[in-house]
Protein backbone atom coordinates (compact mmCIF):
# COMPACT_ATOMS: atom_id res chain seq x y z
CA UNK A 1 0.00 0.00 0.00
CA UNK A 2 1.32 3.84 -0.85
CA UNK A 3 1.38 5.71 1.89
CA UNK A 4 1.02 9.20 2.14
CA UNK A 5 -0.14 11.81 -0.60
CA UNK A 6 2.02 11.42 -3.64
CA UNK A 7 1.02 13.42 -7.13
CA UNK A 8 1.76 11.16 -10.31
CA UNK A 9 1.49 11.66 -14.26
CA UNK A 10 -0.37 8.52 -15.71
CA UNK A 11 1.09 7.77 -19.21
CA UNK A 12 -2.54 6.71 -20.87
CA UNK A 13 -1.02 5.09 -24.05
CA UNK A 14 -3.28 2.70 -26.71
CA UNK A 15 -5.68 6.36 -26.78
CA UNK A 16 -6.12 8.56 -29.83
CA UNK A 17 -4.04 11.63 -29.51
CA UNK A 18 -2.20 13.15 -26.52
CA UNK A 19 -3.68 12.86 -23.08
CA UNK A 20 -2.07 13.00 -19.51
CA UNK A 21 -3.76 12.45 -16.24
CA UNK A 22 -2.34 14.03 -13.06
CA UNK A 23 -3.74 12.37 -10.18
CA UNK A 24 -3.44 13.38 -6.24
CA UNK A 25 -2.93 9.83 -4.41
CA UNK A 26 -3.57 9.57 -0.61
CA UNK A 27 -3.14 6.07 0.54
CA UNK A 28 -3.10 4.39 -1.85
CA UNK A 29 -6.46 5.53 -3.54
CA UNK A 30 -7.19 8.61 -6.27
CA UNK A 31 -8.44 11.58 -4.32
CA UNK A 32 -8.18 13.96 -7.44
CA UNK A 33 -7.55 13.89 -10.72
CA UNK A 34 -7.15 16.09 -13.70
CA UNK A 35 -7.70 15.29 -17.55
CA UNK A 36 -4.85 17.75 -19.73
CA UNK A 37 -5.49 17.60 -23.77
CA UNK A 38 -2.13 18.54 -24.49
CA UNK A 39 -2.54 18.93 -28.45
CA UNK A 40 -4.11 22.39 -30.05
CA UNK A 41 -5.16 21.55 -33.46
CA UNK A 42 -7.53 24.35 -34.84
CA UNK A 43 -10.61 22.88 -36.90
CA UNK A 44 -12.71 25.23 -36.11
CA UNK A 45 -10.57 28.21 -36.76
CA UNK A 46 -9.67 26.80 -40.10
CA UNK A 47 -13.34 26.56 -40.87
CA UNK A 48 -14.06 30.34 -40.90
CA UNK A 49 -14.43 32.05 -44.06
CA UNK A 50 -14.22 28.52 -46.10
CA UNK A 51 -17.21 27.69 -48.42
CA UNK A 52 -20.30 26.23 -47.19
CA UNK A 53 -19.18 22.85 -48.19
CA UNK A 54 -15.73 22.75 -47.07
CA UNK A 55 -17.07 21.25 -44.00
CA UNK A 56 -17.56 17.85 -45.96
CA UNK A 57 -13.88 17.78 -46.71
CA UNK A 58 -12.33 19.35 -44.20
CA UNK A 59 -14.46 17.90 -40.44
CA UNK A 60 -13.10 14.30 -41.94
CA UNK A 61 -10.32 14.81 -41.26
CA UNK A 62 -10.47 15.58 -37.66
CA UNK A 63 -10.07 12.00 -36.82
CA UNK A 64 -9.02 8.87 -38.70
CA UNK A 65 -10.72 6.40 -36.63
CA UNK A 66 -14.52 8.32 -36.77
CA UNK A 67 -14.30 10.18 -39.86
CA UNK A 68 -17.83 9.27 -40.99
CA UNK A 69 -19.29 10.58 -37.88
CA UNK A 70 -18.24 13.78 -38.52
CA UNK A 71 -18.91 13.59 -42.41
CA UNK A 72 -22.42 12.94 -40.91
CA UNK A 73 -23.08 15.38 -38.67
CA UNK A 74 -21.12 18.17 -41.09
CA UNK A 75 -24.01 17.05 -43.70
CA UNK A 76 -26.50 17.18 -41.40
CA UNK A 77 -25.83 20.58 -40.52
CA UNK A 78 -25.86 21.64 -44.50
CA UNK A 79 -29.48 19.70 -44.63
CA UNK A 80 -30.82 21.64 -41.95
CA UNK A 81 -29.80 24.87 -43.20
CA UNK A 82 -31.16 24.23 -46.61
CA UNK A 83 -33.95 22.83 -45.62
CA UNK A 84 -33.77 19.47 -47.67
CA UNK A 85 -34.93 15.69 -46.40
CA UNK A 86 -32.43 13.39 -48.19
CA UNK A 87 -34.42 10.65 -49.71
CA UNK A 88 -34.49 6.94 -48.47
CA UNK A 89 -31.78 5.57 -50.02
CA UNK A 90 -29.74 8.25 -49.28
CA UNK A 91 -30.68 8.05 -45.39
CA UNK A 92 -30.05 4.10 -45.28
CA UNK A 93 -26.57 4.36 -47.06
CA UNK A 94 -25.80 7.26 -44.51
CA UNK A 95 -26.67 4.91 -41.49
CA UNK A 96 -25.16 1.82 -42.91
CA UNK A 97 -21.52 3.53 -42.95
CA UNK A 98 -22.10 5.03 -39.87
CA UNK A 99 -22.90 1.40 -38.28
CA UNK A 100 -20.29 -0.05 -39.83
CA UNK A 101 -17.46 2.56 -38.77
CA UNK A 102 -19.45 2.16 -35.05
CA UNK A 103 -19.19 -1.87 -35.13
CA UNK A 104 -15.85 -1.49 -36.38
CA UNK A 105 -14.52 0.54 -33.56
CA UNK A 106 -16.34 -1.24 -31.01
CA UNK A 107 -14.52 -5.21 -31.69
CA UNK A 108 -10.97 -3.07 -32.29
CA UNK A 109 -11.61 -1.06 -28.96
CA UNK A 110 -12.76 -3.26 -26.67
CA UNK A 111 -9.91 -6.16 -27.34
CA UNK A 112 -7.36 -4.28 -28.65
CA UNK A 113 -7.30 -1.36 -26.67
CA UNK A 114 -9.24 -2.22 -23.24
CA UNK A 115 -9.11 -5.49 -23.21
CA UNK A 116 -5.37 -5.24 -24.23
CA UNK A 117 -4.90 -4.91 -20.39
CA UNK A 118 -5.85 -8.18 -19.03
CA UNK A 119 -2.56 -9.26 -20.13
CA UNK A 120 -0.36 -6.57 -17.81
CA UNK A 121 1.70 -8.05 -15.30
CA UNK A 122 -0.64 -6.62 -12.71
CA UNK A 123 -2.63 -9.65 -13.07
CA UNK A 124 -0.23 -12.44 -12.21
CA UNK A 125 -2.14 -13.81 -9.68
CA UNK A 126 -5.82 -13.27 -11.49
CA UNK A 127 -6.80 -16.91 -12.16
CA UNK A 128 -7.57 -16.19 -15.88
CA UNK A 129 -4.41 -14.96 -16.44
CA UNK A 130 -2.98 -17.39 -18.35
CA UNK A 131 -6.25 -17.15 -20.76
CA UNK A 132 -6.29 -13.55 -20.83
CA UNK A 133 -2.52 -13.52 -22.24
CA UNK A 134 -3.80 -15.61 -25.03
CA UNK A 135 -6.41 -14.68 -26.23
CA UNK A 136 -5.93 -10.66 -25.61
CA UNK A 137 -2.10 -10.05 -25.80
CA UNK A 138 -1.19 -7.38 -28.47
CA UNK A 139 -0.50 -8.51 -31.63
CA UNK A 140 -0.12 -12.15 -30.35
CA UNK A 141 -3.47 -13.29 -28.87
CA UNK A 142 -6.19 -15.17 -30.64
CA UNK A 143 -8.88 -12.91 -30.15
CA UNK A 144 -6.83 -9.65 -30.78
CA UNK A 145 -5.66 -11.38 -34.35
CA UNK A 146 -9.29 -12.13 -35.36
CA UNK A 147 -10.39 -8.80 -34.48
CA UNK A 148 -7.72 -6.95 -36.70
CA UNK A 149 -8.91 -9.35 -39.25
CA UNK A 150 -12.76 -9.04 -38.92
CA UNK A 151 -12.98 -5.86 -38.72
CA UNK A 152 -10.92 -5.27 -41.46
CA UNK A 153 -13.45 -7.03 -43.30
CA UNK A 154 -16.06 -4.85 -42.71
CA UNK A 155 -15.08 -2.17 -43.15
CA UNK A 156 -14.78 -3.25 -46.92
CA UNK A 157 -18.72 -1.97 -46.61
CA UNK A 158 -17.87 1.28 -46.44
CA UNK A 159 -15.87 1.91 -49.03
CA UNK A 160 -18.42 0.08 -51.11
CA UNK A 161 -20.72 2.95 -50.00
CA UNK A 162 -18.63 6.17 -49.76
CA UNK A 163 -15.58 4.49 -51.77
CA UNK A 164 -12.87 4.74 -49.48
CA UNK A 165 -12.25 4.53 -45.67
CA UNK A 166 -11.16 6.67 -43.82
CA UNK A 167 -12.17 10.73 -45.08
CA UNK A 168 -14.99 9.72 -47.65
CA UNK A 169 -16.55 12.75 -49.07
CA UNK A 170 -19.98 10.97 -50.35
CA UNK A 171 -22.75 12.48 -47.78
CA UNK A 172 -23.76 15.96 -49.36
CA UNK A 173 -26.06 18.25 -48.63
CA UNK A 174 -29.69 16.65 -49.82
CA UNK A 175 -28.21 12.98 -50.19
CA UNK A 176 -25.61 11.19 -51.38
CA UNK A 177 -23.40 11.38 -54.54
CA UNK A 178 -23.83 7.77 -55.86
CA UNK A 179 -25.87 4.59 -55.12
CA UNK A 180 -23.55 1.40 -55.50
CA UNK A 181 -25.32 -0.82 -58.08
CA UNK A 182 -26.91 -4.35 -56.68
CA UNK A 183 -24.04 -6.77 -56.96
CA UNK A 184 -22.05 -4.40 -54.31
CA UNK A 185 -24.97 -3.82 -52.43
CA UNK A 186 -25.20 -7.85 -52.08
CA UNK A 187 -21.47 -8.13 -51.80
CA UNK A 188 -22.09 -5.82 -48.80
CA UNK A 189 -24.53 -7.68 -47.29
CA UNK A 190 -22.43 -10.54 -47.57
CA UNK A 191 -19.60 -9.10 -45.42
CA UNK A 192 -22.44 -8.10 -42.48
CA UNK A 193 -23.47 -11.37 -42.46
CA UNK A 194 -20.36 -13.06 -42.36
CA UNK A 195 -19.09 -10.06 -39.75
CA UNK A 196 -22.51 -11.63 -37.51
CA UNK A 197 -21.56 -15.27 -37.67
CA UNK A 198 -18.10 -14.49 -36.35
CA UNK A 199 -19.41 -11.92 -33.94
CA UNK A 200 -22.17 -14.22 -32.61
CA UNK A 201 -19.84 -17.01 -32.50
CA UNK A 202 -16.49 -15.20 -30.89
CA UNK A 203 -17.87 -12.07 -29.15
CA UNK A 204 -21.61 -13.26 -27.71
CA UNK A 205 -20.86 -16.97 -27.54
CA UNK A 206 -24.81 -17.59 -28.84
CA UNK A 207 -26.84 -15.67 -31.61
CA UNK A 208 -27.98 -12.32 -31.14
CA UNK A 209 -31.92 -13.31 -30.40
CA UNK A 210 -30.53 -14.96 -27.47
CA UNK A 211 -28.66 -12.26 -26.14
CA UNK A 212 -31.72 -9.95 -26.18
CA UNK A 213 -33.40 -11.80 -24.44
CA UNK A 214 -31.38 -10.78 -21.23
CA UNK A 215 -33.44 -8.07 -19.52
CA UNK A 216 -31.84 -8.05 -16.17
CA UNK A 217 -28.65 -8.72 -13.94
CA UNK A 218 -30.41 -11.65 -12.99
CA UNK A 219 -30.81 -12.81 -16.54
CA UNK A 220 -27.20 -11.87 -17.00
CA UNK A 221 -26.22 -14.03 -14.26
CA UNK A 222 -28.35 -16.91 -15.62
CA UNK A 223 -26.96 -16.66 -18.52
CA UNK A 224 -23.28 -17.33 -17.94
CA UNK A 225 -24.31 -20.16 -15.92
CA UNK A 226 -26.27 -21.44 -18.55
CA UNK A 227 -23.86 -23.05 -20.62
CA UNK A 228 -19.82 -23.01 -21.31
CA UNK A 229 -19.86 -21.50 -24.73
CA UNK A 230 -21.18 -18.63 -22.85
CA UNK A 231 -18.88 -18.33 -20.56
CA UNK A 232 -15.65 -18.96 -22.88
CA UNK A 233 -17.35 -16.40 -24.94
CA UNK A 234 -15.59 -12.99 -24.91
CA UNK A 235 -18.19 -11.42 -23.41
CA UNK A 236 -18.55 -14.38 -20.71
CA UNK A 237 -14.52 -14.12 -19.86
CA UNK A 238 -14.84 -10.41 -20.02
CA UNK A 239 -17.92 -10.52 -17.09
CA UNK A 240 -15.67 -13.60 -15.31
CA UNK A 241 -12.01 -11.43 -15.51
CA UNK A 242 -13.75 -7.61 -14.38
CA UNK A 243 -15.82 -9.39 -11.30
CA UNK A 244 -12.84 -11.37 -10.01
CA UNK A 245 -10.65 -8.10 -10.54
CA UNK A 246 -13.15 -5.72 -8.81
CA UNK A 247 -13.61 -3.91 -11.99
CA UNK A 248 -17.44 -3.82 -11.18
CA UNK A 249 -16.88 -1.56 -8.47
CA UNK A 250 -14.46 1.39 -10.03
CA UNK A 251 -15.08 4.28 -12.32
CA UNK A 252 -18.26 5.58 -11.14
CA UNK A 253 -18.87 8.88 -12.75
CA UNK A 254 -21.37 11.26 -12.69
CA UNK A 255 -24.45 9.06 -13.47
CA UNK A 256 -25.92 11.32 -15.64
CA UNK A 257 -26.50 10.73 -19.45
CA UNK A 258 -26.35 12.29 -22.87
CA UNK A 259 -27.70 11.04 -26.56
CA UNK A 260 -28.04 13.11 -28.99
CA UNK A 261 -30.03 9.96 -30.75
CA UNK A 262 -29.30 8.46 -33.83
CA UNK A 263 -29.51 6.80 -37.45
CA UNK A 264 -32.73 8.82 -39.04
CA UNK A 265 -35.37 6.17 -40.55
CA UNK A 266 -36.18 6.07 -44.18
CA UNK A 267 -39.88 7.08 -44.77
CA UNK A 268 -40.21 3.18 -45.68
CA UNK A 269 -38.38 0.87 -43.80
CA UNK A 270 -39.11 -2.48 -41.73
CA UNK A 271 -36.77 -1.54 -38.99
CA UNK A 272 -38.35 -0.18 -35.85
CA UNK A 273 -37.38 2.68 -33.94
CA UNK A 274 -38.50 5.68 -31.69
CA UNK A 275 -39.10 9.20 -32.73
CA UNK A 276 -38.41 8.62 -36.18
CA UNK A 277 -35.10 7.16 -35.30
CA UNK A 278 -33.23 3.82 -34.39
CA UNK A 279 -31.74 5.25 -31.27
CA UNK A 280 -33.98 7.76 -29.25
CA UNK A 281 -32.29 10.94 -27.98
CA UNK A 282 -32.48 12.11 -23.91
CA UNK A 283 -30.99 13.19 -20.70
CA UNK A 284 -30.91 10.34 -17.81
CA UNK A 285 -30.16 11.10 -14.20
CA UNK A 286 -29.47 7.57 -13.16
CA UNK A 287 -32.17 5.27 -14.98
CA UNK A 288 -34.82 8.44 -15.12
CA UNK A 289 -34.97 9.43 -18.79
CA UNK A 290 -35.59 13.39 -19.55
CA UNK A 291 -36.48 14.81 -23.32
CA UNK A 292 -33.12 16.20 -24.72
CA UNK A 293 -33.20 19.79 -25.57
CA UNK A 294 -30.37 21.21 -27.59
CA UNK A 295 -30.96 24.68 -26.31
CA UNK A 296 -29.39 22.96 -22.79
CA UNK A 297 -26.01 22.56 -24.23
CA UNK A 298 -23.08 25.20 -22.84
CA UNK A 299 -19.35 25.09 -23.16
CA UNK A 300 -17.51 26.25 -20.30
CA UNK A 301 -13.28 27.30 -21.06
CA UNK A 302 -12.59 28.85 -17.30
CA UNK A 303 -10.08 25.96 -17.05
CA UNK A 304 -8.89 25.58 -20.25
CA UNK A 305 -6.16 27.59 -22.60
CA UNK A 306 -8.88 29.56 -24.71
CA UNK A 307 -9.51 33.20 -24.48
CA UNK A 308 -11.57 33.88 -21.08
CA UNK A 309 -14.79 35.78 -20.26
CA UNK A 310 -18.30 35.54 -20.70
CA UNK A 311 -19.02 32.56 -18.93
CA UNK A 312 -20.18 29.23 -20.56
CA UNK A 313 -21.64 29.85 -24.17
CA UNK A 314 -23.94 27.57 -26.54
CA UNK A 315 -21.61 26.57 -29.47
CA UNK A 316 -24.08 28.93 -31.86
CA UNK A 317 -22.65 32.08 -29.71
CA UNK A 318 -19.25 29.95 -29.01
CA UNK A 319 -15.46 31.07 -29.90
CA UNK A 320 -12.38 28.87 -30.58
CA UNK A 321 -9.82 31.51 -29.78
CA UNK A 322 -6.54 29.82 -28.24
CA UNK A 323 -4.51 31.24 -25.53
CA UNK A 324 -1.38 29.90 -25.44
CA UNK A 325 -0.32 30.08 -21.88
CA UNK A 326 1.69 27.10 -21.07
CA UNK A 327 1.20 26.16 -17.49
CA UNK A 328 -0.74 28.84 -15.49
CA UNK A 329 -2.46 27.54 -12.45
CA UNK A 330 -6.21 26.83 -12.94
CA UNK A 331 -6.14 26.08 -16.64
CA UNK A 332 -5.23 23.16 -17.65
CA UNK A 333 -6.47 21.62 -20.95
CA UNK A 334 -6.95 22.62 -24.45
CA UNK A 335 -10.44 20.31 -24.16
CA UNK A 336 -13.11 22.39 -23.20
CA UNK A 337 -15.92 21.72 -20.73
CA UNK A 338 -19.54 21.23 -22.54
CA UNK A 339 -22.35 20.47 -20.14
CA UNK A 340 -25.91 19.78 -20.29
CA UNK A 341 -28.25 22.16 -18.26
CA UNK A 342 -24.93 23.17 -16.42
CA UNK A 343 -24.73 19.75 -15.36
CA UNK A 344 -21.70 17.20 -15.61
CA UNK A 345 -23.12 13.92 -17.65
CA UNK A 346 -21.12 11.10 -19.51
CA UNK A 347 -21.83 9.89 -23.19
CA UNK A 348 -21.40 6.83 -25.32
CA UNK A 349 -22.91 3.04 -25.70
CA UNK A 350 -23.45 3.22 -22.01
CA UNK A 351 -25.57 6.77 -22.08
CA UNK A 352 -27.59 5.55 -25.17
CA UNK A 353 -28.24 2.23 -23.78
CA UNK A 354 -29.94 3.90 -20.77
CA UNK A 355 -31.50 6.21 -22.86
CA UNK A 356 -33.71 3.95 -24.82
CA UNK A 357 -34.45 2.21 -21.55
CA UNK A 358 -32.27 -0.99 -21.89
CA UNK A 359 -33.75 -3.01 -19.62
CA UNK A 360 -30.36 -5.28 -19.10
CA UNK A 361 -28.57 -2.01 -18.94
CA UNK A 362 -31.19 -0.05 -16.89
CA UNK A 363 -30.78 -3.19 -14.03
CA UNK A 364 -27.19 -3.30 -14.13
CA UNK A 365 -26.77 0.59 -13.63
CA UNK A 366 -29.63 0.73 -11.01
CA UNK A 367 -27.88 -2.78 -9.25
CA UNK A 368 -24.52 -1.47 -9.24
CA UNK A 369 -24.31 2.14 -10.73
CA UNK A 370 -22.47 3.24 -13.59
CA UNK A 371 -18.98 1.63 -13.34
CA UNK A 372 -15.64 0.58 -15.63
CA UNK A 373 -17.31 -3.08 -15.76
CA UNK A 374 -20.82 -2.34 -17.02
CA UNK A 375 -19.66 0.89 -19.43
CA UNK A 376 -17.32 -1.24 -21.37
CA UNK A 377 -20.02 -4.14 -21.94
CA UNK A 378 -22.41 -1.39 -23.30
CA UNK A 379 -19.72 -1.15 -26.16
CA UNK A 380 -18.77 -4.82 -26.40
CA UNK A 381 -22.44 -5.25 -27.09
CA UNK A 382 -23.25 -2.90 -28.89
CA UNK A 383 -23.25 -4.64 -32.34
CA UNK A 384 -25.83 -6.53 -31.24
CA UNK A 385 -28.19 -4.23 -32.12
CA UNK A 386 -26.81 -3.01 -35.11
CA UNK A 387 -26.06 -5.85 -37.06
CA UNK A 388 -29.98 -6.85 -37.92
CA UNK A 389 -30.98 -3.55 -38.75
CA UNK A 390 -27.67 -3.26 -41.26
CA UNK A 391 -28.80 -6.36 -43.07
CA UNK A 392 -31.87 -5.05 -43.54
CA UNK A 393 -31.20 -1.67 -44.68
CA UNK A 394 -28.71 -3.41 -47.27
CA UNK A 395 -31.84 -5.68 -49.04
CA UNK A 396 -34.09 -2.21 -49.32
CA UNK A 397 -31.22 -0.32 -50.67
CA UNK A 398 -30.78 -3.27 -53.19
CA UNK A 399 -34.90 -3.78 -53.61
CA UNK A 400 -35.00 -0.05 -54.26
CA UNK A 401 -32.14 0.60 -55.87
CA UNK A 402 -33.98 2.54 -59.14
CA UNK A 403 -34.96 4.93 -56.28
CA UNK A 404 -33.84 8.39 -55.76
CA UNK A 405 -30.95 9.31 -53.63
CA UNK A 406 -30.45 12.82 -53.41
CA UNK A 407 -32.42 16.16 -53.48
CA UNK A 408 -31.27 18.62 -55.48
CA UNK A 409 -29.69 21.43 -53.60
CA UNK A 410 -28.89 24.80 -55.71
CA UNK A 411 -26.98 26.28 -52.84
CA UNK A 412 -26.66 26.99 -49.24
CA UNK A 413 -28.61 30.10 -48.07
CA UNK A 414 -27.75 31.99 -44.85
CA UNK A 415 -28.74 30.56 -41.76
CA UNK A 416 -27.51 28.11 -38.78
CA UNK A 417 -27.95 24.52 -38.53
CA UNK A 418 -26.56 21.94 -36.23
CA UNK A 419 -25.41 17.87 -36.93
CA UNK A 420 -26.10 16.08 -34.16
CA UNK A 421 -25.93 12.19 -34.14
CA UNK A 422 -23.98 9.30 -31.79
CA UNK A 423 -20.53 8.37 -32.65
CA UNK A 424 -19.10 5.49 -31.90
CA UNK A 425 -17.88 7.81 -28.43
CA UNK A 426 -21.18 8.87 -27.98
CA UNK A 427 -23.00 12.73 -28.71
CA UNK A 428 -20.63 14.72 -31.68
CA UNK A 429 -22.27 17.85 -32.63
CA UNK A 430 -21.36 20.36 -35.78
CA UNK A 431 -22.80 23.82 -35.29
CA UNK A 432 -22.46 26.01 -38.46
CA UNK A 433 -23.51 29.56 -39.51
CA UNK A 434 -23.30 30.59 -42.72
CA UNK A 435 -23.53 34.29 -44.92
CA UNK A 436 -23.08 34.50 -48.21
CA UNK A 437 -21.99 30.43 -49.32
CA UNK A 438 -18.76 31.33 -46.33
CA UNK A 439 -18.84 29.66 -42.91
CA UNK A 440 -18.70 32.71 -40.68
CA UNK A 441 -18.95 30.26 -37.31
CA UNK A 442 -18.05 26.35 -37.08
CA UNK A 443 -18.12 24.87 -33.46
CA UNK A 444 -17.67 21.33 -32.78
CA UNK A 445 -18.16 19.12 -29.24
CA UNK A 446 -17.15 15.64 -29.35
CA UNK A 447 -17.57 12.65 -27.06
CA UNK A 448 -13.82 12.74 -25.68
CA UNK A 449 -14.88 16.91 -25.02
CA UNK A 450 -17.67 15.47 -22.92
CA UNK A 451 -16.27 13.00 -21.21
CA UNK A 452 -12.58 13.95 -20.94
CA UNK A 453 -13.54 17.69 -20.09
CA UNK A 454 -11.47 19.74 -17.35
CA UNK A 455 -13.40 21.08 -14.56
CA UNK A 456 -16.00 24.25 -15.45
CA UNK A 457 -16.22 27.65 -13.16
CA UNK A 458 -17.84 25.99 -10.13
CA UNK A 459 -15.01 23.62 -9.90
CA UNK A 460 -16.82 20.44 -11.07
CA UNK A 461 -14.72 17.81 -12.40
CA UNK A 462 -15.18 16.02 -15.93
CA UNK A 463 -17.08 12.69 -16.66
CA UNK A 464 -13.31 10.60 -16.30
CA UNK A 465 -11.83 12.75 -13.80
CA UNK A 466 -15.00 12.29 -11.61
CA UNK A 467 -14.42 8.27 -12.31
CA UNK A 468 -11.23 7.96 -11.07
CA UNK A 469 -12.04 9.50 -7.90
CA UNK A 470 -11.83 6.91 -5.22
CA UNK A 471 -9.92 4.57 -7.39
CA UNK A 472 -7.29 2.06 -5.43
CA UNK A 473 -4.09 2.51 -7.20
CA UNK A 474 -1.93 -0.32 -5.38
CA UNK A 475 1.24 0.02 -7.48
CA UNK A 476 1.72 3.36 -8.90
CA UNK A 477 4.67 2.36 -11.28
CA UNK A 478 1.49 0.18 -12.58
CA UNK A 479 -1.32 2.30 -12.20
CA UNK A 480 -3.16 -0.39 -14.81
CA UNK A 481 -6.63 0.57 -12.74
CA UNK A 482 -7.04 4.23 -13.57
CA UNK A 483 -6.25 3.11 -16.96
CA UNK A 484 -9.31 0.92 -17.00
CA UNK A 485 -11.38 3.57 -15.81
CA UNK A 486 -10.73 6.45 -18.70
CA UNK A 487 -10.20 3.51 -21.06
CA UNK A 488 -13.82 2.48 -20.12
CA UNK A 489 -14.96 5.72 -22.43
CA UNK A 490 -13.02 5.19 -24.56
CA UNK A 491 -10.87 8.66 -25.59
CA UNK A 492 -10.28 10.21 -28.45
CA UNK A 493 -7.84 13.58 -27.72
CA UNK A 494 -7.53 14.21 -31.31
CA UNK A 495 -11.69 14.47 -31.92
CA UNK A 496 -11.95 16.49 -28.66
CA UNK A 497 -8.87 19.39 -28.67
CA UNK A 498 -9.90 22.21 -31.11
CA UNK A 499 0.86 21.34 -32.29
CA UNK A 500 2.16 20.88 -29.05
CA UNK A 501 5.43 23.04 -29.53
CA UNK A 502 8.93 22.35 -28.27
CA UNK A 503 9.84 25.37 -26.52
CA UNK A 504 13.72 27.05 -27.35
CA UNK A 505 16.06 24.69 -25.74
CA UNK A 506 13.70 23.13 -22.99
CA UNK A 507 12.24 20.22 -22.55
CA UNK A 508 9.21 18.76 -24.46
CA UNK A 509 6.66 17.89 -22.78
CA UNK A 510 5.89 13.83 -22.53
CA UNK A 511 4.29 12.34 -25.49
CA UNK A 512 2.18 9.42 -23.99
CA UNK A 513 1.68 6.94 -26.57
Amino acid sequence: MVRGIKEINIPINRAEGDLEVNVEVDEGVVGEAWSVGTLYRGFEAMMQGRGALDGLVMTPRVCGICSITHLNAAAEALDRIAGVTPPDNACRLRNLALMAETVQSDVRQSVLMFMADFANCAYGDHPLAAEAMARFQPLEGRLAVEVIRESKRLVQVIAIIGGQWPHTSFMVPGGVTAIPDVAKLLQSRIIVENFRSWYESAILGCSIERWQEIASLADLDAWLAERERHQESTVGFYLRFCREAGLDRLGRGPNRYLSYGNLPLPEETAVQGVDGRLLPAGYAVATTVLPFDPQQITEDVSHSWYEQGGGPRHPYVGATKPYASGQSGRLYSWVKAPRYGGEVVETGPLAERVVAGDPLFVSLVENGGPNVMVRQLARLVRPASLLAPMARWLEETASHAGDSFYRSVSGIPDGSGAGLIQAARGALGHWVTVQDEKIVSYQIITPTAWNGSPRDEKGRRGAWEEALIGTPLPDLDNPVQAGHVIRSFDPCLVCAVHCLTRGGGGSARRRLW
